[in-house]
């Protein structure tokens, strides 16, 4: 209960599992919302500041705090608890039905391939949920500044909520060249644990966040020496990649600023030489 990402308590208000654990002015179980924009920003702190992960469209967010702009609560995908700004929380809003299972998607405001209409642009993991279809275009529930609105999304991009993807590696390859973005968790920017959880949770395997939680959760340890073999993980201190085969692997990372493809040997190389030393865990899912 000691990693603030998982304690449901800011010091004033705490989730009603924590009952008899902490010393709280209020316990709550939480207003069960949405994410309402494309992207919204989730901080450790209600002050802003540095990016700790990031919420796509339709995620959920359990708020517990309300304050001013900002709200406190966890992230439904992984529990990570941290500050979003309100705006872009849709409380009370329509269940999900489909996600995003393209890199990039986009609603328009009329079912139309021509017109120039697109009013969001969608990562990939977005969660919307159809109202109707017309052709290959469906209608999706939003947000907008005076309330809830239809907008229009190509149908081939969309899958069912509840299916899967055929795994890790094929997930990760959408975001071959999404540009590194320390904390993003899009399709429009990605670090390298949220490479390797957008990748996971799409097919279907339960992630945490950050590649210390990772490196300690997900897997099978594997004694130093074993042969990689496509699926595996390879962590080093603060840094996590996927092998794609023997000699390859992806991930997102901040010297090429991408996801990229590396040949494991020269990576493991060149991280110990910029002085992030050895891989610290090689772990089979």
């Amino acid at each position: 209960m000691s990693d603030r990402r998982r304690l449901r308590f800011n010091g004033r208000v705490a989730h009603d599992s924590l009952r008899g654990q902490v010393k709280a002015a209020r316990f709550s179980p939480g207003d069960p919302c949405i994410t309402a924009a494309p992207r919204a920003t989730l901080f450790a702190s209600a002050e802003g500041g540095a990016r700790d992960r990031e919420l796509v469209l339709g995620e959920g967010f359990t708020v517990l705090d309300w304050r001013g702009p900002m709200a406190f609560g966890f992230a439904a995908r992984d529990g990570h608890v941290g500050w979003v700004e309100a705006a872009a929380l849709w409380p009370d809003a329509p269940v999900p039905t489909h996600r995003v299972r393209a890199r990039h998607s986009y609603a328009k405001a009329e079912p139309e391939l021509k017109t120039r209409d697109e009013v969001l642009w969608l990562s990939h993991g977005a969660r919307v949920t159809v109202t109707a279809t017309r052709g290959t275009w469906a209608s999706i529930a939003t947000l907008g500044e005076d309330g809830p609105r239809p907008l229009w999304l190509p149908l081939a991009h969309l899958a069912p909520v509840e299916s899967t993807e055929a795994g890790p590696v094929e997930v990760a390859a959408l975001f071959l060249g999404t540009p590194y973005l320390w904390g993003g968790n899009s399709s429009f920017g990605i670090d390298c644990s949220g490479l390797i959880q957008a990748a996971c949770l799409a097919s279907g395997m339960a992630c945490p966040g950050d590649s210390d939680q990772q490196e300690a959760e997900l897997g099978q340890a594997l004694p130093e020496g074993t042969p990689p073999q496509r699926g595996d993980l390879l962590f080093w201190a603060g840094h996590v990649a996927l092998v794609v085969d023997d000699e390859t692997l992806i991930h997102a990372n901040a010297h090429h600023m991408a996801v990229v493809y590396e040949v494991i040997t020269a990576a493991i190389a060149r991280i110990a030489a910029q002085g992030d030393g050895p891989v610290t865990a090689h772990k089979r899912l």
